[in-house]
């Protein structure tokens, strides 16, 4: 009999791999930073929205972090920030960028069971240097087909990659962490999504209101996916 769904495409940050406690953490070092210019809370607020302003210059990652970082603390600070408060700033990001990788619990295992049965594709975004190196480092690329780091996961990026993989969207299962970035738009172009949620996810992330979809399935940990997607 025919498997339905002949491609599994796995995002990467907080689904294979721990990502977003390790912003979280540099938040809180650049809030002790600037703490006599304003609240923590206030910082964080400042500093999202220089993130969600410079996406379209710097794209997701480390380095446009880094870069939102010093742009908020020249702001809020009236450009009176001396240069080794920048330098500190400078050596967060650094820092991030030499973390371990640390595989969630049984992404390996899942990796292995399903691989062979069929086509599995890695489909994260983010600075392309970046992710190289966090997927070299996990050893975890033997386990994939394609690799594809993208600067935004919208529908029409979906679409181009299912289009690249010469598959039809019901052939296609997309499986993620983000509602917004993993799921919703893959539901949209007719295929299939599984949601694992990670404990702390990026406010930029967040959806607001419930799904329900008949290709829509939600996962506690991904040590359950590969029952869910046999069953599809």
């Amino acid at each position: 009999m025919e498997m339905p769904i002949k491609v599994i495409a796995f995002d990467a940050d907080d689904t294979l791999w721990v990502n977003e406690p390790f912003f979280q953490e540099a938040e809180e070092k650049f809030c002790s930073l600037l703490e006599d210019f304003m609240p923590a809370h206030a910082i964080l607020k400042e500093l999202y929205r220089t993130e969600i302003q410079n996406l379209a210059l710097y794209g997701y990652g480390i380095k446009g972090f880094m870069l939102s970082m010093i742009e908020t603390a020249m702001r809020i600070s009236d450009q009176k920030v001396p240069v080794s408060l920048v330098e500190k700033i400078l050596s967060i990001g650094q820092e991030m960028l030499q973390k371990p990788v640390e595989l969630l619990p049984g992404v390996e295992e899942v990796l292995t069971s399903l691989n062979g049965d069929y086509r599995m594709v890695l489909a994260t975004k983010g600075d392309l240097v970046d992710q190289e190196r966090k997927l070299h480092k996990s050893g975890l690329e033997k386990y994939f087909h394609h690799i594809e780091i993208m600067s935004e996961k919208r529908v029409e990026d979906f679409a181009k990659l299912i289009r690249h993989l010469d598959v039809a969207p019901e052939d296609f299962l997309m499986l993620g962490n983000s509602l917004k970035s993993d799921i919703l738009p893959v539901l949209e172009l007719g295929a299939y999504a599984i949601h694992i949620p990670f404990h702390v996810t990026w406010i930029h992330e967040q959806v607001d209101h419930e799904i329900s979809h008949e290709r829509f399935h939600t996962v506690e940990n991904i040590s359950l996916a590969a029952e869910v997607i046999r069953g599809i």
